[in-house]
């Protein structure tokens, strides 16, 4: 008989669940993949693909079914209150962002203490990957909403996976990215699934196997490098843009928004607090 934990309807129930990682923002996916205890086992699959290949597909078989079925239930209620309550929503998604840097924080340091490189890392991409995000659509223009930026959207989606606590939809709100993909996820639209997939698969290979090397001989670097693109695209999420169409606004908000997005900005981060606790309850 089926062990319970290699039961097929648990672990598609398991995918539906990291769906979350992959649409909502401040959300990891490889944290999630962390607390319901795949994450070393996909790492290992992707980084490792040819070893054990029929085994860990078919294992990991109905974690991608759950995903695509959970991404695409999921993502038609996200739509709506992103259309209708746009700033209590992104205010919400900052919280729980915010909420997973203390967790980051002490990742960066568990191996090495900090020094003055990790210290210029965490700088350079606060300061200058700041603003290279915010003026980006202005130098390069928006990327546009087709194959090829559907495939950018899958490629920062598996990121997500690869590297727990960094989550690729506050990124993908600044390229103008986010609204398109959650249209196309909730109409189950394959020219959008199709290339995200693809993107996905190409991060998958090209980056599992570097960021296992990474991790393990430049721990804190790539922590200090996560920890300012975090902080400073989550940032981004809650200023105005003049250069991106989907950038939040501030017109017409009253009293009540305002009260709303302070209270879901602390429930965000008391969220993202319990996550954190139990990931490291589950690693």
């Amino acid at each position: 008989m089926e062990k319970r934990q290699d039961n097929f309807l648990i672990r598609f129930f398991k995918g539906v669940i990291i769906a979350l990682g992959f649409i909502l923002p401040g959300v990891s996916g490889g944290v999630l993949a962390a607390i319901l205890g795949i994450y070393e086992r996909l790492l290992g699959f992707m980084a490792h693909i040819r070893q054990n290949f029929k085994r860990d597909f078919l294992y990991f078989l109905p974690v991608g079914i759950g995903g695509i079925v959970g991404i695409g239930v999921l993502s038609q209620p996200l739509d709506y209150l992103l259309q209708h309550y746009q700033v209590i929503v992104l205010w919400g998604f900052a919280g729980t962002i915010f909420g997973t840097l203390p967790t980051l924080i002490k990742e960066s340091t568990s191996r090495t203490k900090r020094d003055k490189i990790d210290i210029a890392w965490f700088l350079t991409m606060l300061i200058g990957g700041g603003l290279f995000l915010f003026f980006m659509s202005e130098i390069f223009g928006t990327i546009p909403a087709n194959f090829l930026g559907f495939v950018i959207a899958g490629i920062l989606i598996a990121l997500g996976v690869l590297v727990p606590g960094l989550s690729p939809s506050n990124l993908l709100i600044i390229l103008g990215l986010y609204s398109p993909m959650l249209k196309g996820f909730k109409d189950f639209d394959m020219m959008v699934f199709i290339p995200i997939a693809i993107g996905g698969i190409i991060s998958m290979l090209t980056f599992s196997k570097a960021m296992e090397k990474l991790i393990e001989y430049h721990h804190s670097r790539v922590y200090h490098f996560i920890l300012g693109i975090v902080l400073a695209s989550t940032i981004l999420i809650l200023v105005p843009n003049p250069y991106l169409e989907d950038s939040i606004s501030y017109a017409g908000i009253n009293t009540l928004d305002m009260v709303l997005s302070g209270s879901l900005f602390i429930l965000g981060m008391f969220l993202a607090l319990w996550m954190s606790k139990l990931e490291n309850k589950f690693k």
